[in-house]
């Protein structure tokens, strides 16, 4: 199963996330998010940042998610390339992201995202797994 694929959206940038379960649809939809910020062939990892999370609905958890990670890209210049759900519910999750410095990995940086929207958000139950369409404001 592919990880995600980017679709054509009016001046955004919209990515069809896919997952078996709902631990691996939210690890994709965040290396979707980071492969479109940075190029992540070859990256190494050594920093490690925890992730514990609560909304009302698997919709807002993904956007939650997914904010953060952007909050931690921009305030701490990290660059995540790995992600690891260790626990999920449809209101909770506890993660683990892994990544390198911005400042070694400047000429890596592609596109700039604003943030995870709302816009047609809807994570769907399919014969393979999950699936959701993200738009991000760019």
């Amino acid at each position: 199963m592919k990880r995600y694929e980017q679709f054509p959206h009016t001046a955004d940038i919209g990515v069809r996330a896919y997952g078996k379960s709902l631990k691996e649809l939210f690890e994709n939809a965040a290396f979707a998010m980071f492969d479109i910020l940075a190029d992540l062939e070859g990256i190494t990892d050594d920093l490690t940042e925890k992730f514990d999370l609560k909304a009302a609905n698997p919709e807002e958890l993904l956007i939650a998610w997914l904010d953060e990670l952007l909050y931690r890209f921009y305030t701490k210049q990290i660059i995540l390339s790995e992600f690891n759900i260790e626990e999920i519910t449809d209101k909770s999750l506890k993660a683990t992201a892994y990544g390198r410095s911005v400042m070694a990995n400047r000429n890596r940086l592609k596109t700039e995202i604003k943030a995870a929207t709302y816009a047609d958000l809807a994570i769907k139950k399919t014969a393979d797994g999950y699936s959701v369409e993200i738009i991000f404001d760019v």
